[in-house]
């Protein structure tokens, strides 16, 4: 029995919405692909998609549409579910998955609901206080605490919103009431408590203008009005009610000689009950990043619509998107540093790098306005690993970049001994263009030393194709499979069912991993069957740069440049960072990354790496039933399914399977068997334990102070990069998917004339025939 597989496109992140015909779509999100097929157990199913997402497989829920039905969506919960969906989607390629985070409730904290992505709300952060006597700040009070300080004469500091100038000590045996909401005030919410009594009248003084706005704006947010300003300067601020005909009214101005703000006149008495208080003229945005700041530090991936949220939950205040979005962002740069300042960081970061990481090429380059253009970026441990252990096999990638100034990431990866990704190089670039990846591969080439002729596995895109063959002269360019099959089904033109789009697009993979012209020959042939269109396509698409009946390079059977996909996933967790913290995050990752694989290949025992010994013993077990023809020289004949010639000397064999791949094939394998001979001593050395060590033999060392503010005197040179001009644009951004071999859009296809673009309902034979 055929094995059923299916390639599931896993989405998370998004939102579902419903259409007038009742049909649910979903947009936004991160989506991933991975193949399933009929023997993979549920939890590996689960476990595979919490680690692509970094979700915690205990809270998420994962659900699909069955076939021609997008209203309802089915739960998958265990094995039998799994292989329904397979049967479900027998005709199918694909199957959209959507993985939901389950709810979370932190017991006994709250009786408010709490945000859909959020497992605490905004007061809830507050830090937890024990018994010991403690610096009462920020407007946390106790009802029980009586002030001494007359309310009708002049204060000395009566203001609780400066840390630095009020200290109130409560004895070790008074709990201060946290500010949670009780049931009488769930109309203002409850983090406004503490702000009631910010502002108490006239004489309260406060150390600056700053603060004296800010304390205003809490009191008007407790006490849910708006308010407009009179006169508003670095010395005096007058304020009224935004309220029509209300009388309610300050003025505060610095008193003389000193920097201090005081209340000198004051009318409390407010007329219009409250007329504006649902919206949110008050929180600006840099009240709304104090807000959210310190929850952002837990959930960095705190969404707007839950800050929307949790604002009206806690304060009654009622924010629009845009609002929360911008008080986020603010937020951020706070917390993370400046991005506009992180590009003139970058020469300093070049410098470090290379100086602590001797033999590295860290460089970047600017436009004549001193904008960011690019940055190249590449570890000794990395080049060294690479030119000591790695096959001279490059894969060639870029992936869109999400932060504050967009961009693009262009990588370079390899393959270590097992099979493994091992990065080589990487590149933050202003946009994807030829001259950038020109650039890119021109700082490669200097940085590394081999003479040994490279193969390239990359996208055939007229730029590349050009620079490969002008910069590294000699070396080979394989076209990436996955790139061609979506220029494929993009450049068709006729009808074609999705059916006969899947039967298309595997007779074009099976001709890529023929070993020989005619075996080839025989799967395009088909195609011809199918489309004639296709089958010119194919012809003229340079099937010498990516068949393996005709490459002259050595892929070892890697048709797609998507090889590093675990490398774009660290890019994808830290694309949001500043710059030079994005590139901070990628060296830890890589640091990790080689002292876990060589601690790993200390406790290896085999001479080959694990997967190539499970490989090579695959090959011995077919070898059984072949039969050889002994010759007194090189050359021998093995026959079994096909007869096939080897020749030992020139480790070649006409299957084309020992060359493809650097393994010995069956056929050799029974004929070194013969011979007395041992299959490793014929084995790729790039499989090697001894090879793989190689690879990770090097440290990538720490880069100290990288995330330190830095002064211009410090600068190695009078070097300024501003960033680029690019911004990013307004709504969610757009995710690269990797790993689907195609993109094709199911078509309609009518169950009653089976005619495509309509369905039954819409058909018009039956009219016709009437």
């Amino acid at each position: 029995m055929a094995e059923k597989k299916i390639i599931a496109i896993c989405q998370s992140g998004g939102e579902f919405e419903t259409g007038r015909d009742g049909m649910l779509s979903y947009h936004g999100g991160d989506a991933h692909a991975i193949d399933v097929d009929d023997k993979m157990k549920f939890n590996e199913f689960k476990m595979e998609i919490a680690e692509m997402f970094n979700f915690d497989v205990d809270t998420m829920s994962i659900k699909y549409f069955l076939p021609g039905n997008r209203k309802t969506l089915i739960t998958l919960s265990n094995d039998k579910d799994l292989k329904r969906m397979l049967k479900f989607h027998g005709d199918s390629t694909t199957v959209d998955i959507f993985v939901i985070m389950e709810e979370v409730m932190a017991p006994n904290i709250s009786n408010l609901p709490a945000s859909r992505s959020s497992r605490t709300t905004l007061s809830e952060t507050v830090v937890p206080v024990d018994g010991t006597p403690l610096t009462v700040v920020h407007g946390i009070e106790d009802d029980n605490i009586e002030s001494d300080i007359p309310l009708d004469g002049a204060l000395d500091v009566v203001d609780d919103t400066n840390p630095l100038v009020n200290h109130i000590d409560i004895a070790g045996d008074i709990t201060p009431i946290l500010p949670l909401l009780g049931s009488s005030d769930e109309k203002n919410g409850k983090g406004v408590q503490q702000w009631q009594n910010t502002i108490t009248g006239v004489g309260q003084r406060f150390s600056s203008v700053h603060e004296f706005r800010e304390s205003l704006r809490k009191y008007a947010i407790a006490h849910q009005f708006a308010f407009r300003y009179k006169k508003n300067d670095s010395h005096r601020v007058t304020v009224k009610c935004k309220a029509e005909g209300c009388p309610w009214r300050i003025h505060a101005s610095r008193l003389s000689t000193t920097q201090l703000i005081c209340i000198k006149k004051m009318n409390p008495t407010h007329t219009c009950e409250g007329a504006v208080t649902t919206t949110g003229h008050q929180a600006t945005r840099s009240w709304v990043a104090s807000i959210v700041k310190e929850k952002l530090k837990v959930f960095p991936n705190y969404k707007p619509k839950d800050i929307v949220h949790d604002i009206k939950q806690e304060y009654g205040i009622q924010l629009n998107y845009f609002q929360a979005w911008r008080g986020k962002e603010i937020a951020k740069e706070q917390l993370q540093g400046s991005y506009k300042e992180a590009y003139n960081q970058l020469p300093f970061l070049c410098g470090k790098i290379m100086e602590t990481n001797p033999g590295s090429l860290a460089t970047c380059d600017t436009k004549e306005d001193s904008t960011f253009h690019r940055l190249f970026v590449s570890f000794h441990a990395s080049l060294s690993g690479f030119q000591q252990g790695c096959r001279p096999l490059i894969f060639l990638d870029s992936i869109p970049l999400k932060s504050k100034y967009q961009g693009t990431l262009l990588a370079a990866t390899a393959a270590d001994g097992d099979d493994g990704f091992f990065p080589v190089a990487f590149s933050v670039v202003d946009t994807e263009s030829d001259d950038n990846w020109s650039w890119f591969l021109l700082q490669l080439k200097s940085a590394l030393s081999t003479s040994c002729p490279i193969t390239f596995v990359a996208d055939r895109q007229k730029g590349l194709t050009v620079s490969i063959a002008n910069i590294f002269k000699g070396s080979f360019h394989g076209y990436c499979l996955r790139y061609l099959t979506e220029q494929l089904i993009r450049d068709l033109k006729g009808q074609f069912s999705h059916e006969v789009k899947r039967l298309i697009v595997e007779d074009f993979y099976a001709a890529a991993y023929a070993p020989k012209p005619e075996n080839f020959q025989r799967c395009v042939e088909s195609i011809k069957s199918i489309s004639l269109e296709a089958y010119n396509w194919i012809l003229q698409s340079e099937p010498q740069n990516w068949a393996n009946a005709f490459f002259e390079g050595a892929r070892y059977n890697h048709m797609t440049s998507n090889f590093g996909e675990m490398f774009y996933s660290w890019v994808s967790e830290a694309h949001e960072l500043p710059i030079t913290q994005m590139v901070d995050v990628i060296r830890v990752k890589i640091m990790e990354l080689i002292y876990t694989r060589r601690a790993d290949s200390d406790q290896w025992l085999t001479r080959l790496t694990p997967s190539m010994e499970e490989k090579l013993e695959k090959e011995g077990h077919k070898a059984h039933n072949l039969h050889v023809l002994i010759s007194a020289g090189s050359t021998f004949e093995v026959r079994g399914d096909s007869i096939e010639v080897v020749d030992v000397d020139h480790w070649d064999c006409t299957c084309k399977g020992w060359q493809l791949t650097g393994l010995p094939c069956s056929h050799a394998i029974a004929v070194l068997g013969c011979l007395g001979r041992s299959p490793f001593d014929f084995c790729s050395r790039y499989f090697t334990t001894e090879s793989y060590r190689l690879t990770y033999s090097d440290s990538v060392h720490p880069v100290p102070q990288v995330d330190l503010p830095i002064h211009k005197s410090s600068l190695q040179a009078s070097v300024t990069v501003t960033p680029p001009p690019t911004r990013r644009p307004p709504g969610r951004p757009t995710s690269k998917r990797y790993g689907s071999p195609e993109v094709m859009k199911r078509q309609l296809q009518c169950s009653r004339c089976k005619g495509l673009g309509h369905n039954k309902s819409t058909c018009k034979q039956l009219l016709q025939s009437v």
